[in-house]
């Protein structure tokens, strides 16, 4: 499975992936003269949007789904984890994807438009700080660092700021838009809850944050990192000194163990209950969503539940019903 890539920065990734199939299965010839109808199995449709890091997951959940259920649809649109809510509590969705829990707030809209729901984690992600491939003096980054490096308050303009001996050049920096769960959770877990206020080019397309790096002898960006997975061979990741002194770098160890903190996070999907209850498709997508997360997870470069976490949401779920 290969991610979307955007080509041009600056883009709106406001398109959504629209997954159907238009054709009929052919008739099963020693059914053909008899007067029983063939199965249709699903025909209805589910409204997905969200994060663009849990983008990837759901994106191959819908390719499988559209494979065994050729007449069912799945859209799934990518506004961000903001975005996605904002969605949610219209009532234009049955599930919204998010890269950090729900806030408060949102919380409250959805109780006063009656809207009720259930959170599920489906896979773990490191949040991940990459450069370029030609930045040779980057060794790590501490959080202090980083604060200087993204904060308002920070006094770190060029790498000579961040550390001596590094290059007096301007870091070009490259984040996640506001509407992100990315940007909401680097905020809160590097910047103490501010939000970035220092000159930076912001998207919600995390392929736009990657060609930005690859363009910039001295950018740095940070983004789910399952799009460092996919672009490895032309970025360079950046480990974090982490509250106990290591320098530890994400990988599937170090996200499951959580010693590659405080950027190790969980994935989220949020589903309406009325949509489950009425919508047939919506509830057969999100059933098939934590069936197949695990797996997906791993695929696309994020890292797997227990198998005990997944049973247990599916458990949650058939109550639903």
């Amino acid at each position: 499975m290969r991610m979307t890539n955007f080509v041009k920065i600056g883009a709106s990734l406001s398109a959504a992936l629209l997954l159907a199939a238009c054709g009929t299965p052919p008739e099963d010839e020693n059914n053909a003269e008899t007067n029983d109808e063939p199965s249709e199995g699903i025909t209805g449709s589910v409204q997905v949007d969200g994060s663009s890091t849990v983008f990837p997951i759901m994106e191959g959940v819908a390719e499988e789904f559209s494979i065994e259920n050729p007449k069912a649809r799945a859209t799934i649109g990518v506004s961000g984890s903001g975005g996605g809510f904002e969605k949610f509590i219209a009532g234009e969705t049955d599930i919204s994807n998010a890269s950090r829990p729900i806030k408060e707030e949102e919380a409250a809209l959805l109780e006063e438009a009656d809207i009720e729901y259930t959170e599920f984690k489906i896979a773990l992600d490191g949040l991940s700080l990459v450069v370029n491939p030609e930045n040779d003096w980057v060794d790590y980054l501490t959080l202090d660092e980083l604060y200087a490096i993204w904060a308002e308050e920070g006094d770190a303009d060029t790498w000579a700021d961040v550390r001596d001996g590094w290059p007096d050049e301007e870091i070009e920096l490259f984040s996640p838009g506001t509407d992100s769960g990315t940007y909401d959770y680097f905020d809160e877990v590097i910047l103490d809850g501010d939000q970035i206020e220092r000159d930076a080019s912001l998207s919600e397309d995390d392929n736009i944050l990657v060609q930005g790096v690859q363009g910039s002898p001295n950018g740095l960006a940070y983004f789910g990192y399952a799009y460092y997975a996919e672009n490895m061979d032309t970025v360079k990741i950046v480990p974090i000194k982490n509250s106990k002194g290591e320098i530890v770098e994400p990988n599937s160890e170090t996200i499951q163990d959580g010693s590659y903190e405080p950027l190790s996070r969980p994935l989220f999907i949020y589903v309406k209950h009325e949509s489950m209850e009425d919508n047939d498709t919506a509830y057969e997508f999100a059933k098939y969503s934590l069936e197949m997360a695990g797996e997906m997870a791993d695929e696309v470069g994020y890292v797997a539940l227990k198998d005990s976490i997944y049973e247990e949401s599916l458990e949650t779920l058939e109550s639903l019903r």
